[in-house]
């Protein structure tokens, strides 16, 4: 009896594990009692609501009359449904919101998404913990010291300038001779001899007179 309950047990733990996650998931009806429609601001009512991933959207709407197709974000602004994510037309739509980030949906009957007919959700993502991310530090590069560049300079031997002087003579009696100019001599004039010079020459003049008589 006892090993019975026991080879029971991990099915009951996989019908747990599928129960608790039908519970998580939330199917919102798209546009509440207005349904799926012209007319209706599904812009207002997907911002009241905080989709996840796993929940459902339910598009109820007349058969026929109007479609739903998922389409890239350019599409939805541009109200057209050339290359569809995907579609269906059977007036009960149920769509899986299997990933995270914006999913975009319209009506394709012509008219009907300028009308209204288009609708925008954000899904967030798992509900677990999200990780902070650990500061790094920048790496810095060594940077390597310069030296400044001086240009060498060589010493300048400055020789003094000197004025050439001119030589000067000097000599008894002579003058200072003058570049440019032939010196002379300057003798003393009869008048400033003295008496016993003049004595002399007087008889020195004497004798010559007698030798030229003789």
């Amino acid at each position: 009896m006892a090993s019975s309950w026991v080879s029971r047990l991990p099915l009951a733990v996989l019908l747990l594990v599928a129960c608790s996650s039908t519970a998580a998931a939330t199917s919102y009806t798209v546009g509440d009692g207005s349904g799926w429609t012209t007319g209706v601001d599904y812009t207002s009512w997907a911002a009241s609501k905080n989709f996840k991933v796993g929940d459902n959207l339910v598009f109820n709407y007349a058969k026929g009359l109007h479609t739903v197709v998922e389409v890239s974000a350019a599409e939805y602004m541009a109200c057209t449904a050339a290359n569809p994510l995907g579609s269906d037309s059977s007036g009960a739509t149920t769509v899986a919101l299997k990933t995270p980030g914006t999913h975009y949906f319209v009506c394709s009957i012509t008219g009907h998404c300028g009308a209204g007919m288009k609708l925008a959700v954000t899904v967030g993502g798992s509900n677990s913990p999200a990780t902070t991310p650990t500061p790094t530090t920048p790496r810095t590069s060594p940077t390597t010291p310069t030296t400044p560049y001086t240009t060498p300079t060589t010493p300048t031997t400055t020789t003094p300038y000197t004025t050439p002087t001119t030589p000067t003579c000097s000599g008894g009696g002579g003058t200072t001779a003058t570049p440019g100019m032939t010196p002379f001599m300057s003798y003393p004039s009869a008048a400033g001899l003295g008496s016993e010079a003049l004595a002399g020459f007087a008889l020195v003049w004497c004798v010559i007179v007698q030798l030229a008589l003789l």
